[in-house]
């Protein structure tokens, strides 16, 4: 216990790329806090920081349960998102937005940027000696949150493109090529190495993974696609679209000279199919194979209706009322991380704001075989459980061959 028990209302927000559970959280935390006395209101900000700054606030003490249920079992950000990076002082007018509006409480669920969001607004809160809790709920298809397991919404994004690429391999199987798909991240392989949970058999795709923590080397690519499609007259390739050379350097800004720059200055890599479309020009230029087809899987991987890991789901709910509990009960400030124990359990603890804000976790060695093209036991292991319990990767026909009577 920390400090006097506050009374006040409290503010959610959502950050960031949507996801399919994210709204999961977003009601764990207005069904959790209902339960407490000191909470007056509990408000939503719509279009997260900016929304705040704005004073753009939803009273959702006003929904029902029905329709926050419906919305918990529907994909995206409820309350709208924002891409908006804030600095210390737009952090400031946050705080300040807040302070007028008597919050006392305050969640935002989010990655990377938005633990680091609630980092500075707590602090601009002990700098005026204003009594104030807030906690991060973590958020991110990516992955790549430091301390946690892994975080809510990867599952549902894994499972997706597990089903993906499970699908293309038949699809594959039937008319056969060379097929390249190219999945998100930009510093983090772990979604990209989830194109592997639908293999079955040994001939099944991907049948090559590439991922930003490796340097990706464009001959050793055309070597490695050139092997397999000897082997099997087939080859699926997943890569990441934040795949880069030893230098760090994306490979998107090697093989194409005019690209595009988001607002933080990053490589465009969402959203365009250039990285695609290059790699397939350079199998079929250097490799002569004909049938070479790419895919972007872009936006879909993180809301896709329909496709959600049960999982996914409970967690991103559980993780969110903890959250309520911590600041509520325990009356403590903090970034909630997930932690896996068992052969698959997840236990929940509060750690410092300062431990998680903007810190990226990169897939580990062990996940990553030696070639650096493709993932490991131990990462299958890792991620399974994450997809759901009702995963269903298909099959194949096993019937015998009928002998040949004209052509023997």
């Amino acid at each position: 216990m920390s400090g006097t028990i506050l009374k006040g209302n409290l503010l959610v927000a959502q950050g960031g790329g949507p996801t399919a559970v994210i709204n999961q959280s977003l009601v764990g935390v207005v069904l959790e806090a209902r339960r407490y006395a000191q909470v007056e209101r509990i408000y939503g900000a719509i279009h997260g920081v900016e929304g705040i700054v704005n004073e753009e606030f939803m009273d959702l003490t006003r929904e029902t349960v029905a329709n926050l249920e419906a919305v918990a079992n529907t994909p995206s950000s409820a309350l709208l998102s924002t891409r908006v990076k804030p600095t210390p002082e737009f952090c400031k007018k946050m705080f300040e937005s807040m302070k007028a509006h008597n919050i006392r409480f305050f969640f935002y669920i989010g990655g990377n940027d938005s633990s680091d969001t609630v980092r500075i607004v707590n602090e601009e809160a002990k700098k005026q000696n204003y009594e104030f809790r807030a906690v991060h709920i973590p958020k991110t298809v990516d992955n790549d949150l430091v301390i946690n397991d892994h975080t809510p919404g990867f599952g549902s994004a894994a499972r997706y493109v597990a089903s993906a690429f499970a699908g293309i391999n038949y699809d594959n199987r039937a008319l056969s090529g060379v097929y390249i798909g190219v999945i998100m991240g930009r510093h983090a392989g772990f979604l990209t190495g989830a194109a592997s949970l639908g293999k079955v058999y040994e001939e099944d795709g991907p049948h090559l993974i590439y991922f930003p923590e490796r340097p990706f080397v464009i001959e050793n690519f055309l070597d490695d696609v050139k092997k397999v499609y000897d082997k099997y007259g087939r080859c699926i390739v997943a890569v990441s679209e934040g795949i880069q050379d030893d230098k760090g350097v994306a490979i998107l800004t090697k093989l194409q000279e005019n690209v595009e720059r988001d607002a933080h200055g990053n490589v465009q890599l969402s959203g365009t199919g250039a990285l695609g479309d290059l790699l397939v020009a350079e199998v079929k230029e250097k490799l002569g194979i004909g049938r070479v087809r790419a895919d972007t899987l872009g936006y879909m991987q993180r809301s896709f209706l329909g496709c959600v890991s049960d999982t996914d789901q409970k967690e991103a709910r559980e993780v969110a009322e903890k959250a309520v509990q911590y600041a509520l009960i325990d009356n403590l400030n903090g970034s909630v991380v997930m932690e896996r124990t068992g052969d698959y359990a997840i236990d929940f603890r509060l750690v410092e704001l300062h431990e998680v804000a903007a810190k990226t976790k990169h897939m580990p060695d062990e996940f990553i075989n030696a070639e650096g093209n493709n993932v490991t036991e131990a990462f299958k292991k890792y991620a399974r459980p994450l997809i759901g319990t009702d995963f269903n990767p298909g099959s194949i026909l096993k019937a015998p061959m009928v002998d040949k009577i004209l052509n023997k």
